[in-house]
């Protein structure tokens, strides 16, 4: 692998890395601190569109992370930046929470089941099969198929909850229309947040704790990348992909003394889970 140029910038997914289930993970506070400090920009991903960003700060001030509003972005801001791009001042159908709906309106969109433009899908807790059934309608009758994330199931304390890219599924099976997913890994999604950023390709750096989606993200904007053991992945499950992380560390903690001029993992660092720089 050839040298990287020191890292400038970072970007990291929210859950699995910095979260589980509710509660910050050992080091992302020491982690978020460090980055404040050393002023490297850095910015938060996450596929989940139910939230808005607002709301996302303070579930993490909650916690005792500080994430700043303006360094937050989800699969919902980064669907609305598409759309907009796209088809500015357009129309959609929207299956999502405020996340979702409160960015296509900063964008400009107006929300309709009457001949919308576009039929978005983003994640909820309360799918319904009437709205299910509405945009299945509203796609065969021509409306465009979006998805903020191809996620199949999502975490809760009770266990996994089904997703976005599972209910994308029964939408294409019923209607044969795929959905285009603007979330990891679309490259789309990792381009728009280096942009925010003001990162470049080879001197930023995206962790994540699934090798599907955030470390493919990663991978296929060129950045390199590490995956935390922490969420998703198992280490296990590392060698069954065609691609492969820069690093394999066991947590956020693990990250920490990266953030430095220069900064990589040493021989020592990870070993726990097998360095694979």
């Amino acid at each position: 692998m050839s040298e990287r140029k020191p890292i400038e910038s970072w970007l990291t997914d929210m859950d699995g890395v910095l979260v589980h289930e509710g509660h910050p993970l050992p080091g992302a506070d020491e982690f978020l601190r460090r980055l404040t400090a050393s002023g490297k920009r850095f910015l938060v991903l996450t596929n989940n569109s139910i939230y808005t960003r607002r709301d996302l700060s303070a579930r993490l001030r909650a916690l005792g992370l500080e994430v700043s509003e303006d360094a937050i972005w989800t699969s919902a801001l980064a669907t609305a930046q598409f759309l907009s791009d796209q088809r500015p001042n357009g129309s959609a159908y929207v299956i999502g929470e405020a996340g979702l709906t409160t960015a296509l309106h900063e964008a400009g969109y107006v929300l309709t089941d009457l001949n919308p433009d576009y039929v978005v899908l983003g994640e909820t807790r309360t799918y319904s099969f009437s709205s299910i059934t509405r945009a299945i309608r509203l796609i065969e009758r021509g409306a465009r198929f979006i998805a903020t994330n191809p996620d199949p199931i999502g975490p809760s304390t009770e266990g996994s909850l089904p997703a976005t890219g599972a209910v994308a599924a029964m939408i294409t099976r019923a209607t044969g229309v795929e959905p285009y997913f603007v979330g990891k890994p679309n490259p789309l999604m990792m381009r728009t947040a280096l942009n925010r950023v003001g990162g470049h390709s080879e001197s930023t750096v995206m962790i994540g704790d699934r090798m599907d989606t955030d470390v493919r993200a990663g991978v296929e904007a060129g950045l390199e990348t590490i995956l935390v053991l922490s969420g998703v992945t198992r280490k296990d499950e590392v060698d069954r992909f065609p691609f492969r992380p820069t690093h394999v560390l066991d947590s956020i903690a693990d990250v920490v003394d990266m953030v430095a001029p220069g900064g990589r993992p040493g021989a020592g660092e990870g070993s726990g889970a097998g360095s694979g720089s």
